[in-house]
């Protein structure tokens, strides 16, 4: 099969950074799926593991998210059967998506919603779970929490996905989510924000707009922002951080007992936790408010065909800053 795939960490701008492989197409295991891709959608994960993680010069497959149809199951599958669309995020312990097929686990895959293509669809799996995650085990939300949750970065993948699904599943709670340009602002708004902040000028930007300060904080750049958010959340407030700085101090949050959270969507395939199938249970649900127009894709930018020369451009979009939205690959 055809598959990307880097052999060592290089500059995005040089050709061997990604390359084109010929690769055995994988045989599932006992609960696994072997699909054929039809789209995928590159994350700042992705960016980060080929720069970070060197396979020591065998090919290694990058791509988390990915939409396609089911070809073979496993012998012990109880959630699929053969020509099912599916959408999932993979984890980080197997090979990736960027390949003509891949295998992965039933319990981490779902049921493509069926008014998306392929496409639209493969933006979604692991902003998704990252969002939903982040509201209902980390934060433990519900249909009548309220408060306000300030979303950073609110136009980037995690941002979007959480700014619907906090508006459609926790619609007593105020949304402010942070845009600086006029176009992600535009962007946010139209995805149900209730107010913009400035992330370059955070405090004062903020209690423009609530003054009393922020119940709840999703945070995808934590880095130099922990005073900031000690002064923005009340009393008992909570962050969700979604990234990895290093040296990072929390005591600032002390004296307002404010809660710090870790959220980490490949945790589940990762440790096989007893729990895995929650992933599938839950971009179940996801599709479900998909089809009845709660949630729509966070796809704005379509390139093709799934090969390394598309997926360098990818990344090299990603690596610029200033995406909004979800860049998706199709087409092999």
């Amino acid at each position: 099969m055809r598959a990307v795939a880097y052999r060592r960490p290089l500059p995005i701008s040089d050709p061997a950074a990604l390359e084109d492989v010929e690769l055995p197409v994988p045989e599932p295991g006992p609960r696994d799926l072997l699909v054929r891709i039809e789209a995928v959608s590159v994350n700042p994960v992705d960016v980060k593991v080929r720069a970070g993680v060197d396979p020591g010069g065998r090919p290694k497959v990058l791509g988390y998210d990915a939409a396609g149809v089911v070809t073979a199951v496993g012998d012990e599958v109880t959630l699929f059967r053969t020509g099912d669309e599916v959408y999932y995020a993979g984890s980080l312990d197997r090979p990736g998506t960027n390949a003509q097929y891949h295998v992965v686990d039933e319990r981490i895959t779902g049921h493509k919603p069926p008014g998306l293509t392929f496409a639209q669809a493969a933006a979604l799996p692991l902003t998704a779970i990252t969002a939903y995650e982040s509201l209902f085990e980390r934060f433990k939300l519900n249909r009548e929490s309220t408060g306000t949750l300030l979303v950073l970065s609110g136009a980037g993948g995690v941002g979007s996905m959480m700014i619907q699904l906090a508006r459609a599943l926790t619609p007593q709670q105020t949304v402010i989510a942070t845009a600086s340009r006029p176009e992600s602002r535009d962007w946010v708004l139209g995805l149900g924000a209730h107010q913009v902040a400035d992330h370059h000028d955070l405090v004062a930007s903020v209690r423009a707009v609530a003054p009393d300060g922020v119940d709840r904080i999703l945070s995808p750049n934590t880095a130099g922002r922990i005073d900031d958010y000690a002064e923005l959340l009340r009393p008992g407030g909570e962050i969700v951080a979604i990234d990895e700085p290093e040296g990072l101090d929390v005591l600032p949050l002390k004296s307002k007992s404010i809660s710090f959270h870790w959220e980490f969507m490949f945790t589940r395939p990762l440790h096989n936790a007893p729990d895995m199938a929650a992933q599938h249970d839950l971009l179940e649900h996801v599709a479900r408010l998909v089809d009845a127009g709660a949630v729509r894709t966070t796809l704005t930018t379509e390139l093709g065909p799934i090969d390394a020369a598309t997926l360098r451009e990818a990344h090299r979009r990603i690596e610029s800053g200033g995406t909004i939205g979800k860049i998706v690959i199709s087409g092999f």
